[in-house]
């Protein structure tokens, strides 16, 4: 059995694994493309049924002869899984020495690859980045926004900022449209960043092959803000799993920017969540501006980590070249 057999049979009988890090997340998001598995077993051997200690799913590219390994589209979460039981399934903890353990195999295990990169954003309480850095990586910290009670919504609410209320006085007048048609919301975002003058980041194909994957698996809806006339204003999709709801991908029409559409798009993924039973992410931003509209909403920050390393020094110049195309995934 391969590494990517057994993981994907370990995520059939683990309901904990973050969405961005199951098989069928991985299949959609890196379809074209090559995922795999490092995994870690007991004794730090890979001696077939024994234990597995920790698991590490990666897209893996491959260009000009250079190999790398990088986050795939709209992924926010990826990185070394801890399997330590005594944790109470926490993924992201364990037993410090299980974990430091496991970083050293999955780290020798990368320098066997003959890498010339390697980048992934770990998930949220992760301490894996830390060890990952005592071995030489380079880890950066990221921060990303969430609602974690959603008990009572009249509560959550009233954590709102007084614009973001104001806002949702003026989206009165507007309406929601959920399990919006997932043609109809990439023709949208389309439109909406043809409006800023730029492009969007992600194929139509791409779109409907991880809505087509997600609700399959019932883990995704779009949902759309609409005039009382039927105009689009504001549309989202969203994805979950068994811990949290993430504001995956938000699109917003200039037109329509004073109209309070922004407010109410959020509010109603909130109110998905709490429907759902789980928490709520906004799925992240390092942009202060983006940043501060999701503090609005009485979120709070939630710290995680990027872990970086790269391995042949020329490859810088890719990455140079990368950053010029103003490219964030995938070189």
């Amino acid at each position: 059995m391969t590494n990517k057999e057994e993981y994907i049979r370990l995520c059939a009988e683990r309901e904990d694994i973050p969405v961005f890090m199951q098989p069928w997340w991985l299949d959609a998001v890196c379809a074209g493309k090559e995922w795999d598995v490092l995994i870690t077993r007991e004794n730090l051997g890979n001696q077939e049924f024994a234990k597995i200690l920790g698991a590490m799913p990666y897209l893996i590219r491959k260009k000009w002869g250079m190999r790398y390994i990088v986050m795939p589209q709209q992924t926010q979460q990826g990185g070394i899984l801890i399997f330590d039981d005594r944790q109470q399934g926490d993924l992201a903890l364990g037993d410090t020495r299980i974990a430091t353990a496991v970083c050293q195999d999955i780290q020798r295990q990368l320098q066997e690859m003959n890498l010339c990169y390697y980048y992934q954003q770990y998930i949220p309480g992760s301490s894996c980045p830390g060890i990952m850095q005592g071995l030489g990586m380079k880890v950066k910290e990221r921060v990303t926004y969430r609602i974690d009670d959603l008990r009572d919504m009249n509560k959550v609410v009233d954590s709102f900022s007084k614009n973001k209320k104001r806002q949702l006085q003026k989206a009165l007048a507007l309406k929601v449209e959920r399990n919006m048609n997932i043609e109809a919301f990439y023709s949208f975002h389309r439109a909406c960043t043809e409006e800023k003058k730029y492009s969007i980041s992600y194929s139509r194909e791409f779109l409907l092959v991880l809505e087509r994957k997600a609700a399959r698996a019932k883990q995704c809806e779009a949902i759309g803000v609409r005039t009382m006339d039927g105009e689009l204003c504001a549309a989202a999709f969203l994805v979950w799993d068994k811990q949290y709801l993430y504001y995956l991908i938000p699109c917003y029409s200039e037109r329509f920017k004073d109209s309070g559409a922004g407010a109410l798009l959020a509010l109603e993924a909130i109110k998905l969540a709490r429907e759902k039973e789980v928490k709520f992410d906004f799925e992240g931003s390092m942009n202060r501006g983006i940043a501060n509209h999701y503090k609005q909403f009485g979120s709070k920050g939630e710290t995680y980590y990027s872990v970086e390393k790269l391995y042949k020094w020329w490859f810088w110049f890719a990455l140079i070249w990368n950053k010029i195309r103003n490219l964030k995934y995938g070189i």
